[in-house]
């Protein structure tokens, strides 16, 4: 094969039709896939230990959908607070794309859920049966005892893990407490007493994490992700992506070790790199959407060309500019600082929004039936709903008071509002006025709201009327 004749990385276009071919990549190390397992396992480990972590006597992360309450460090969001989920939402989505326009696909090939558990699920495969070839040579084998008891071990070891994984899902939300401690006894047997919701999660979580890492593997990446289909969107001549030097390695043959015939490239058709890639996708056919950009073939030629004493990098992180054009590459391009500077807006917003976020809500809401009335007293009475919100995860004393204004005073049922962490309560109040001293119309009034440890302060403004009288 002669090396290709053009300026561009060439792009395979792959086969779609969703034919499953099961693929046993064998496990390799180098350079990048040491990166790679140690961000893995370093993101798996914090995933599984985050619900653990205590904070100020409470889970430090737990998104209490059914109370409607999101407590995350010491902070505690409500539904009115949805706004900060969509601001976190938009600066991943950014970042994300920051991200690709500089280094590709480097999410999908060492953080993505779906690579960390895929990969997770093939160490069980080569722990119970052996490497690739042994994997492969498995699966022709007609079915036996032996073959029947390591299947049925690593669908058990599967379903061990995903049942872990679907109930730390389930524990960021219920709760460490009410999902760890909540058991009966079925006979001799405990079971857990869950609501209906948590079993009902937990099949979820669970099954969708066993088809998807034990079953769907890279046709999850191929066929259904999204992230693969619009990465071409975001990729530039400048974006480091795992590239074959077809100048260097074409024409491709075998040769004996030390040898080094003119009219061979530096590829030795080895196949190890087909071999070990996740997708079992040919790198040396192009760009493809089936590529994850894990590196393991850029760590298996590495290998291979030490061995046979060649220069590393026939495949190699590149971009089209360097591989292509042989130019130098640019790093700092427009596109780069675009979502450079939209994130620093949009994370500087978010600091300052927590920043300036007072753990302690107030809203009033007016009598819609009767704007005012005149009392045996002949003063004019405003009636209002004060909603208090304790938005901070201790307990508080709260007192209520009217800014002072002359001809204005303030009736409440309590004197002090007790709440706790997360709590809200309606109060019902009333404002009279002195006809003698207030205008006619709308008077403005200013309700004020304080913690009794003097810790916490919010005002709200609402108006007096006399209209009607």
């Amino acid at each position: 094969m002669s090396a290709p004749q053009s300026n561009k990385i060439p792009v395979q276009q792959v086969d779609l039709d969703g034919t499953k071919h099961r693929v046993h990549p064998r496990f390799v190390t180098g350079f990048y896939q040491n990166i790679r397992v140690i961000t893995m396992y370093a993101l798996l480990a914090a995933f599984l230990l985050l619900p653990w972590l205590r904070y100020n006597g409470r889970q430090a992360i737990w998104l209490d959908v059914p109370s409607q309450h999101y407590y995350i460090f010491g902070m505690t969001f409500l539904t009115q607070d949805f706004y900060f989920i969509a601001a976190f939402a938009i600066i991943a989505a950014f970042a994300l794309f920051m991200v690709t326009v500089y280094a590709g696909r480097v999410w999908c090939g060492y953080a993505c859920p779906q690579t960390i558990w895929t990969h997770l699920f093939q160490y069980v495969e080569k722990w119970v049966i052996g490497d690739r070839n042994k994997r492969i040579k498995f699966d022709k084998e007609p079915m036996s005892a032996t073959k029947v008891f390591k299947r049925f071990l690593i669908y058990f070891i599967w379903f061990v893990f995903s049942m872990i994984t679907a109930t730390t899902f389930v524990s960021y939300v219920s709760g460490t407490d009410a999902l760890y401690n909540s058991w009966q006894m079925i006979g001799f047997i405990p079971f857990p007493e869950w609501a209906t919701w948590i079993w009902v999660s937990v099949f979820i979580f669970a099954f969708s994490t066993y088809v998807n890492a034990g079953y769907m593997r890279e046709q999850m990446c191929i066929q259904i992700c999204p992230y693969g289909r619009f990465q071409s969107v975001m990729f530039d001549k400048d974006t480091l992506v795992v590239s074959y030097d077809y100048e260097r390695g074409e024409p491709r043959g075998a040769r004996k070790k030390g040898s080094n015939p003119d009219n061979l490239g530096d590829c030795i058709e080895c196949l190890m790199c087909v071999q070990v890639c996740p997708t079992g996708i040919d790198i040396r056919d192009g760009l493809q959407v089936a590529c994850i950009q894990c590196a393991a073939c850029v760590d298996a030629c590495n290998d291979i060309m030490d061995k046979v004493g060649y220069p590393r990098g026939l495949i190699r992180y590149t971009t089209e500019r360097q591989l292509a054009e042989k130019e130098k590459s640019r790093v700092f391009r427009p596109r780069f600082f675009a979502y450079l500077t939209l994130l620093t807006i949009l994370c500087g917003g978010v600091l300052y929004a927590l920043n300036d976020r007072v753990p302690l809500e107030i809203d009033i809401r007016r009598d819609r039936n009767q704007l005012s009335s005149l009392n045996q007293q002949g003063m004019i009475e405003n009636s209002y709903i004060v909603k208090l919100t304790n938005k901070t995860q201790d307990a508080h004393t709260y007192k209520i008071t009217l800014a002072p204004q002359e001809g204005l005073s303030l009736e409440i049922r309590f004197n002090d509002v007790p709440l706790e962490a997360g709590e809200s309560f309606d109060m019902p109040v009333s404002i009279y006025g002195d006809p003698d001293v207030i205008e006619f119309g709308q008077t403005p009034v200013t309700l004020n709201v304080s913690s009794e440890d003097g810790k916490y302060h919010v005002s709200k403004q609402n108006v007096f009327t006399t209209q009607g009288q």
